[in-house]
């Protein structure tokens, strides 16, 4: 089982991230947390400070390539990173998984796609050059599925879901993890507004602890809730016709 003692979490202002940080937080771990919302990040960081983890926050877009590098480097310069927890992620799509306005389409995948590649790249050499961490990819279920709603953040999803599983077998040798985590629907703000009924809903903090026990364990895939998994895994598994009739697409 792997323990972490410098972790990089992104999106950690709230959901899943907030959960991850509080329930990293220790004595002895150094945490590097990022956000959008200045207030509910330093709320998270303030937390974290009073279980007795060291923690640098600071608002760093994840689409600004050079500024993410240059804050992750300097984060690692004095905590050599052994956890990166590519986490930040929006669901913005309108209407008609809003094909009335590209724009957010792009800006879906700018955020959830190049969001990761900026996370991961400006430390990646330097955990291949120590031999030594692990890489948490948060993807989707739905990112095994197309479905009715949200297509840029199912796609974007799934972009991520590959590749990480695919870089996986690279990073093997070099005694690197990588671990794509595949949640339903949880707690959080990207939930609270959703149009659409959302079954086996799970707090943040269930969550957490699924994540945190599927990275110590340096598990290929952490999919959850069982439910929703089921249902996904079977409707990807259904021919391509019998899916869209059942979606309402034929």
């Amino acid at each position: 089982m792997k323990s972490f003692s410098s972790i990089v979490i992104t999106g950690a202002s709230s959901g899943i991230g907030e959960a991850l940080a509080h329930d990293y937080a220790a004595p002895g771990v150094a945490l590097a947390l990022t956000g959008r919302d200045a207030q509910r990040l330093e709320a998270v960081a303030e937390a974290c400070r009073a279980k007795g983890a060291t923690v640098v926050a600071a608002t760093v877009d994840v689409v600004d390539r050079e500024a993410l590098a240059s804050w992750l480097t300097a984060f690692d310069d004095s905590h050599p990173v052994d956890l990166i927890l590519a986490n930040a992620g929006v669901s913005i799509d309108k209407d008609n998984s809003s094909l009335h306005d590209f724009s957010i389409i792009r800006k879906t995948f700018e955020v959830n796609v190049d969001g990761v590649f900026n996370t991961i790249e400006p430390l990646l050499g330097r955990l291949r050059a120590r031999r030594h961490g692990q890489i948490g990819i948060v993807a989707s279920l739905a990112s095994f599925i197309g479905l009715p709603y949200s297509a840029s953040y199912n796609g974007s999803k799934a972009a991520i879901r590959v590749w990480g599983e695919s870089i996986r077998y690279v990073l093997k040798k070099d005694g690197i993890g990588v671990s794509v985590i595949c949640p339903g629907f949880v707690v959080s703000r990207i939930t609270a507004n959703a149009p659409f009924p959302m079954p086996f809903l799970m707090s943040a903090a269930r969550a957490s602890a699924i994540i945190r026990a599927g990275l110590a364990r340096n598990k290929p895939r952490i999919a959850f809730p069982i439910g929703t998994k089921a249902a996904v895994w079977l409707g990807g598994a259904l021919p391509g016709g019998v899916t869209a009739r059942l979606m309402g697409a034929a």
